[in-house]
């Protein structure tokens, strides 16, 4: 079910969150600060998953990204009163909004996009269904979970707090985020931050994606490349020169790349190791007795932090002879951390603020998020989040209950302690 974009949406009455004081040394004061904690937790994981409920039901899936400003947006800005709220259209189904709250020290971003659905959904993605242990529903886990979490914590909270929500993480043409770090650039580090830009600025950032409750410092980056090849057409009973035809060109090419990318198998960076590549498409010439005039290469490769990512491309375009007629870079990500130069300093960085919010930290992964794109603008920034990307992405996508409540309970307790 699509959600009327048009409609007016009210804000949803938020369970109170009850809270209490006493001696540390009592133990009446000690049992009573676990149940208003645990009265706390429950509240906010009604809340939350009421809002995952309303958030699922509406259709953000990334492509078509047929997204406007109204629709999950208007939902958005009911539920966040006494923030200051600014939405901005970026084009092409590209809508974020930003809210914010007193003087936040930490942004907290998610993309409210989701991946297609596929046939083998068992019931209506855009339905939340309740499991004894989980929410099932499309974005549940990838990302709309925390999305719902951060909307409970706003309400139950009146501490300072800052989000960014977008709506084009999934596709190939994201705007939001990078349209956001050229109007709000970092603090220069070292120093006082900046009045540049919009005026807006964080001493951290803090990315939503399913990581299970734990701080990702780390993770590759990504690059997509289109690789074309010319021949010229003929007969196929002739002796052929290497540069004859298209098709042979682009057998030698990706043998020699794949050799490229075993040279790299032993490096290593934060327990990930090698560098990823993969041949994902090849396609070219007429029929089997004709020599092939023109092939085209679709090839992705997922780089370590410490990799320079230029080098690595340019080391590809001459690995053959002839080279490539075309050697086009579609898509690009940089890893996390993203200054190659000071890659372990960005790591460091990272986990002193996880630290600092008392987060625990995990292992690095291979898929990539847009927390690169903070990175590489200059915020310490690491990927923090409920659910596991084993069920992102994938049919009857879930989120465990336990992963919302303690994500929603985390942010909780950093936006109260004035952390955030």
């Amino acid at each position: 079910m699509t959600r009327n974009s048009g409609k007016s949406v009210p804000p949803h009455p938020l369970p109170s969150s009850p809270r209490g004081e006493g001696n540390p040394t009592s133990r009446a004061s000690c049992d009573t600060a676990l149940a208003v904690a645990g009265t706390r937790n429950s509240a906010l994981l009604e809340t939350t998953l009421v809002h995952l409920r309303e958030l699922v039901a509406f259709d953000t899936r990334n492509p078509p990204r047929a997204i406007g400003v109204d629709g999950i947006f208007d939902y958005l800005r009911a539920q966040l009163p006494g923030f200051e709220v600014e939405v901005s259209d970026h084009g092409a189904g590209a809508v974020s909004l930003f809210a914010a709250r007193g003087r936040p020290k930490l942004l907290f971003n998610v993309h409210l996009d989701t991946v297609p659905d596929s046939m083998q959904w068992s019931a209506s993605p855009f339905d939340l269904r309740m499991g004894e242990d989980r929410a099932i529903g499309l974005g549940a886990c990838d990302i709309k979970g925390a999305a719902a979490a951060l909307l409970a914590v706003a309400n139950a909270s009146d501490g300072d707090m800052a989000l960014l929500f977008t709506s084009d993480e999934e596709g190939a043409d994201p705007r939001c985020v990078s349209t956001f770090l050229r109007e709000n650039p970092p603090p220069a580090r070292g120093g006082r931050c900046p009045e540049g830009g919009r005026g807006r600025t964080f001493l951290g950032v803090i990315v939503a994606e399913p990581t299970q409750c734990e701080a990702v410092l780390a993770h590759r980056g990504i690059q997509s490349v289109r690789v074309r090849f010319e021949g010229r057409a003929g007969h196929a009973s002739g002796e052929q020169k290497p540069s004859d035809n298209a098709l042979h060109q682009a057998v030698r090419w990706g043998a020699a790349a794949i050799d490229f990318a075993e040279v790299h198998a032993a490096q290593e960076f934060d327990g990930l190791r090698g560098l990823r590549f993969n041949l994902g498409r090849m396609e070219g010439g007429i029929k089997a007795n004709m020599i092939a005039p023109d092939a085209e290469v679709r090839f992705g490769m997922r780089p370590l932090p410490s990799m320079d990512m230029d080098a690595l491309i340019e080391r590809l375009r001459r690995l053959a002879v002839p080279a490539p007629s075309e050697f086009t870079e579609t898509f690009r990500g940089p890893p996390l951390p993203a200054d190659t130069a000071r890659a372990q300093g960005g790591l460091r960085d990272a986990r002193l603020l996880a630290e600092k919010l008392g987060i625990p930290v995990g292992a690095a992964v291979d898929f990539w998020t847009e927390a690169a794109l903070f990175s590489r603008a200059g915020y310490v920034t690491f990927v923090y989040g409920p659910g596991d990307i084993a069920q992102a992405h994938s049919a009857d996508e879930w989120v465990g209950l336990e992963a919302l409540r303690r994500y929603a309970d985390s942010v909780f307790r950093i936006v109260e302690g004035g952390q955030a």
